[in-house]
């Protein structure tokens, strides 16, 4: 066996194979360096005599996670990733590509350009680009469709999800699947590949396309429901344009397309928003005054509560392969809980994202009990009651008494103060927030509450739980309602305010889903239960005009029939026993309603929570601006596209934003409008909340 290196590329000569490393930490990116060498390796393979075949491979974590995300906004340098996908897919020796960890983006697109694909069963594949506002750019548009068909295609891109090695054969992605492809088994198939002599290119097979190139508009067809639910409407059109093309005319054609489609969406303001939240959240992950490493690894975790939240929060904990203990205090409630989540794990494996084998495990790593006793072993317990400070107070008291004097303490709480919490116990540097998002086992982020006498081991272990779940955490500070929660507040209260001087639910909820959101906050609210709030309302002895009229009328949402619309089933319409009944109350506070355009509507539900945002930052409650936006983009639903509320701003320009809030205090006399001192600062500045001068 000869050896040869070539900077980030290694080149091994294995009877006649030659298998070709791909090693440019730490996830093999495909930058111009690791471009070249690729290059220059194949070009002394195609000379080398004893070669008959090419099994390029990677590192165990990774065969590579894409393109360079740092050379997007440079100017293309040859070989660029276009030229080297055609250099393997027209090399005069067959390339099989060994795909071990990840295969994303780039990568995937290099490993389609091969003759064939071997995978490790741990091996995970996909085209993220949409995740970015961009589509495929090197010919995954064209190639992937002519390898899993163009439904699965469609599905893949326009999703950015990737699949496993398993799904990827079944598909016809991946050709087998067996451990460590890229040593001794890998290079024998590769071996009987190569003397099967099938060099069939990838842009040509045309099994998987030939009927929706025979009948245009097959896939428009089957574009139509994954295009509606992609988070970047800009970005799917752009790849099913290109997928359509490619099929419907020819892959030249669609390749070009792809192209230009690609070039136009890089230079996009939706794709710059993409790629700032991708830094943005790679910043979160590093919070300031926050050791890594000092956190203890989580063997055993509990949760206090079987309620909706901490049902989810189990479900979270045991799909990482984390044992839990439910605990609560009567068996009705405890029964409620884990149905729920027996019915969630059957529901995931209907619609495939689990198998019946993982359904399985997970339930088995979940206990439950009415003892707290049962959580003595527990590393770290989650408190999710429902959001009453004394009874939360209770139970971090019962849980000292039973759990290990090491043992972190957490509480879901969404707005309640941990720092009171925390007083309560005898060790205050062991408690922490942990509020996560509903459904806590879908919903991907986490705000992790640093109280003030928290420790660096407890904070830390929170923390790294919260990565090693799958989830997004992002450290904030204490007040009410936190960073989300307490922006919320200030946004719903303008959409109260908007009813009351002229606005209907319909109109404001229009305003919100055109730029971008899943659901404005009317029709949100009727979703969850306006009983919900206007209880917590009483409790606090707050009031909402216009909200509590509708509760007091009986109509609490899509589970009554009625609230601020009227419902057939989830069918939702205008109805005018709401517009009668607002009219009635601004006459009540004698208010003269007025037409209210969807500008200042947007203004007026975007602009004050964005002045809240400085706030935020002025108090140190948020680290940095970013923070603020990856907490709103993963756990409010703000259209990624436009880069959250604090990016948006900046955009728009702070100036403006504080001259438009000036305008609207004194329109309505809402003094909370006016701009915050940081806020007013940086628009004087012509500064933004990133930094940079304007």
């Amino acid at each position: 066996m000869s050896e040869v290196s070539t900077g980030p590329v290694t080149v091994e000569m294995i009877d006649g194979v030659a298998r070709v490393t791909m090693f440019g930490p730490p996830v093999n990116a495909l930058g111009l360096p690791l471009r070249k060498a690729l290059v220059e390796a194949l070009d002394g393979i195609a000379h080398d005599p004893q070669a008959t075949a090419v099994l390029l491979t990677g590192q165990a974590k990774a065969f590579s996670a894409g393109a360079d995300i740092t050379e997007f906004d440079a100017a293309a340098s040859s070989p660029d990733l276009r030229e080297l996908v055609a250099k393997v897919e027209d090399f005069p020796l067959p390339v099989i590509a060994a795909i071990t960890g990840v295969a994303l983006g780039g990568g995937l697109e290099l490993a389609m350009a091969a003759n064939a694909r071997i995978a490790d069963p741990e091996a995970r594949l996909g085209l993220p680009e949409i995740t970015l506002g961009l589509l495929p750019g090197a010919g995954g548009t064209g190639r992937l469709p002519r390898l899993v068909g163009p439904a699965r295609a469609l599905d893949m891109i326009l999703s950015g999800k990737p699949v496993s090695a398993a799904q990827a054969h079944h598909d016809g992605l991946v050709d087998a699947v067996f451990a460590d492809p890229a040593a001794k088994d890998g290079v024998r198939w590769v071996a009987h590949f190569a003397l099967k002599g099938d060099r069939t290119r990838t842009r040509d097979r045309q099994e998987k396309v030939e009927v929706a190139h025979a009948a245009p508009g097959t896939v428009a067809k089957l574009a139509a429901v994954p295009l509606h639910k992609a988070k970047d409407p800009y970005a799917a059109q752009a790849a099913v344009d290109a997928i359509t093309a490619g099929i419907e005319v020819s892959f030249e054609t669609g390749a070009q397309l792809e192209r230009e489609k690609f070039d136009e969406r890089r230079q996009s303001p939706e794709s710059a928003a993409q790629r700032y939240l991708f830094t943005a959240e790679r910043a979160a992950r590093k919070p300031r005054n926050l050791s890594t490493g000092v956190g203890r690894r989580v063997a055993r975790a509990g949760v206090v509560g079987a309620g909706t939240m901490g049902s989810g929060i189990a479900m979270a904990l045991a799909a990482a392969g984390i044992p839990v203990t439910i605990v609560e205090a009567e068996q009705d409630a405890l029964d409620r809980g884990l149905a729920r989540i027996v019915d969630n794990l059957a529901t995931s494996v209907a619609h495939g994202s689990r198998t019946e084998a993982a359904a399985s495990s997970e339930r088995a790593l979940i206990e439950t009990s009415l003892n707290y006793g049962a959580l003595a072993a527990a590393d770290l317990v989650i408190e999710a009651a429902f959001e009453d400070l004394q009874v939360k107070k209770d139970i971090f008291a019962t849980l000292e008494r039973h759990v290990r004097p090491d043992a972190v303490l957490a509480s879901n709480t969404s707005y309640l103060n941990i720092d009171v919490l925390a007083a309560g116990t005898a060790h205050p540097e062991r408690v922490l927030g942990m509020h996560f998002f509903s459904p806590a086992n879908v919903m991907p982020l986490v705000e992790v509450v640093r109280g003030a006498q928290a420790d660096a081991e407890a904070l830390a272990t929170g923390f790294e739980l919260v990565r090693r779940i799958g989830k997004t955490p992002v450290v904030v500070g204490v007040c009410h309602g936190f960073v989300g929660n307490r922006m919320l507040e200030v946004r719903s209260a303008q959409a109260e305010r908007l009813l009351v001087e002229g606005a209907l639910p319909g109109q404001v909820d229009r305003v919100l889903t055109d730029f971008g959101f899943r659901m404005g906050p009317f029709a949100m609210g009727d979703m969850a239960g306006l009983d919900i709030g206007w209880r917590n309302r009483k409790a606090q002895g707050l009031t909402a005009p216009v909200s509590d009229a509708i509760c007091k009328s009986g109509r609490f949402g899509q589970k009554t029939g009625a609230g601020f619309y009227a419902y057939e089933g989830r069918d939702r319409q205008d109805d005018r026993f709401v517009a009668e009944l607002i009219e009635g109350v601004s006459a009540e506070l004698g208010i003269v309603r007025r037409p209210i355009c969807d500008q200042e509507i947007l203004d007026r539900l975007t602009f004050p929570m964005i002045n809240e945002g400085a706030r935020i930052l002025a108090e140190g409650i948020a680290d940095r601006s970013g923070d603020i936006d990856v907490i709103w983009v993963k756990g409010y639903n703000w259209p990624a596209y436009r880069g959250g509320p604090m990016w948006y701003a900046d955009q728009v320009g702070l100036a403006h934003v504080a001259e438009r809030l000036q305008h609207y205090a004194l329109l309505t006399g809402d003094e909370s409008l006016q701009p915050s001192p940081l806020l007013g600062q940086l628009a004087d500045d012509g500064t933004t909340f990133g930094g940079d001068s304007r």
